[in-house]
């Protein structure tokens, strides 16, 4: 989503936890030939993700748009719900839930003291809508930033601010690129994508230039789901 904005000409601030990924992250982005900064950020972490946002708002100046994407999704080690703990519960929802809360918290205050509007993004799953075995906790956080969005949606229209949720089918990544390769997993997955492929980092793209710019003015309060079909078949 990132490099989709670059592309297009937006300056990008990326948040992180590892500062050698950050570095990495500045210097693919700026060879688009726009500003590109990075912040490491533990976005669980309150005072943190406001002082965050405080240096970023004095370095840029505005804020157009924040993407809340940032989560913890362990599938390939999660234990059975009833070997599951409260601190392991926690462990997640401190970054896939109240880290979003966090960050939607600030980028809407600052977008109302600014007065240009804006566009809050949060990154759900298609987790949040079908049953995913060793998954609550993860699901169950995936679920409420839907409803997160849409209270967004409705609270802070009146100051031109929309909000939405986008839904990101099967993905490939390095935390999941393992997982989908067994044959196990991968095929009976793949069966159930009409596009018979599986998503790619570059297929966020554009989703998120349209979310950030002006062609989404009037578009608020949905979930927007990417999956190739998965959730239709």
């Amino acid at each position: 989503m990132a490099e989709g904005l670059a592309r297009a000409g937006a300056d990008v601030c990326v948040w992180g936890r590892d500062r050698d990924k950050n570095r990495a992250a500045v210097e693919r982005l700026t060879a688009h030939g726009h500003r590109a900064t990075a912040d490491t950020i533990d976005i669980g972490d309150e005072d943190a993700v406001v002082s965050g946002f405080g240096r970023l708002i004095e370095e840029y100046g505005r804020l157009d748009a924040c993407f809340a994407n940032a989560a913890l999704a362990n599938a390939m080690t999660n234990p059975r719900f009833l070997d599951s703990t409260l601190q392991q519960w926690r462990h997640l929802m401190r970054v896939d839930l109240e880290g979003a809360y966090l960050t939607t918290r600030e980028a809407a205050r600052h977008m109302v003291d600014l007065g240009n509007g804006g566009s809050i993004v949060v990154t759900s799953s298609i987790a949040a809508l079908f049953g995913a075995p060793r998954e609550e906790a993860y699901s169950a956080a995936k679920g409420a930033l839907l409803s997160l969005s849409r209270s967004l949606a409705v609270e802070f229209g009146r100051y031109g601010i929309r909000a939405n949720a986008v839904l990101p089918g099967w993905t490939r990544s390095p935390v999941f690129d393992g997982w989908l390769e067994n044959p196990a997993v991968g095929e009976k997955v793949m069966a159930r994508i009409p596009l018979r492929r599986w998503g790619t980092p570059d297929d966020w793209a554009g989703v998120a230039i349209y979310l950030a710019s002006p062609a989404s003015s009037f578009h608020t309060g949905d979930c927007l789901r990417i999956d190739g079909g998965y959730g239709i078949f």
